[in-house]
């Protein structure tokens, strides 16, 4: 397994994925659907270390693929200063890219992976709802928030096919990523998931007292995937994909 069988494999996920949603008017209203490298990469990581991908398999990665496509793209209004027209083709793109993977599903006939992704949606929003709920929680309840955002499909997907050795890992992976991604915009003073789920604590200098504590955070949790990756039973090439993942 080569780095660039690795790049091609990720890129042949990414072009089925945008094939399956492609819209005219929409791309060129909103452009294309977000999709992110590293949770392509977990969902391809069983069959890039030697698993049998069948026909099912492509159409569930693909599948769970539009899922984070979906909910993402709905994320996307509460966060553009957009015209009430731009917004509503937001919620248009995230509303046809459910009911794209919806068809994919219903084709499939595959039961167990449409009533695990249910499970994962279901668990997803309800961490996202969380930030306009009136009950203090800890950062460290917030950062398994963000665990379960980031990881909660792909590990129903993993739960599916019987791919659960691969759950740590990615888990560890994507949490590390995601909160890398949220310390720095709490830097910047831009409202990612923490910092508004920190600033509508009681005491909005929070923000300032937790950024020691989460770059300490992200030290520790690159030590912890680092150790996850050296137990693991991944080829070398996808070891040192991830690791170029979890770069400080």
């Amino acid at each position: 397994m080569s780095a660039t069988s690795i790049i091609q494999s990720v890129q042949t996920l990414q072009s089925n994925i945008l094939q399956h949603v492609h819209h005219r008017a929409l791309l060129q209203n909103v452009g294309q659907p977000t999709l992110q490298e590293e949770q392509l990469f977990f969902i391809q990581l069983p069959f890039l270390n030697g698993a049998e991908m069948t026909d099912d398999h492509k159409v569930s990665a693909i599948t769970v693929g539009i899922v984070h496509a979906s909910l993402l793209e709905h994320e996307r209004v509460l966060e553009v200063d957009a015209t009430s027209k731009e917004q509503q083709l937001i919620v248009l793109s995230g509303d046809y890219y459910s009911g794209r993977y919806y068809q994919l599903l219903a084709q499939s006939g595959n039961i167990r992976l449409i009533q695990k992704l249910s499970k994962g949606i279901v668990n997803r929003c309800e961490h996202q709802i969380r930030i306009y709920e009136t009950q203090t929680r800890s950062v460290e309840q917030w950062i398994h928030s963000l665990t379960v955002i980031e990881s909660a499909l792909i590990s129903q997907y993993y739960d599916v096919y019987g791919y659960n050795a691969y759950t740590e890992l990615m888990e560890n992976t994507l949490t590390f990523i995601r909160l890398k991604k949220e310390y720095g915009l709490i830097q910047d003073a831009k409202r990612g998931f923490l910092y508004k789920a920190l600033a509508s604590a009681d005491n909005p200098a929070i923000l300032d007292s937790t950024m020691e504590w989460l770059h300490e955070q992200l030290i520790t949790r690159k030590q912890q995937v680092l150790e996850v990756v050296k137990q693991s039973h991944i080829h070398e090439d996808l070891k040192h994909s991830i690791e170029q993942y979890i770069t400080l």
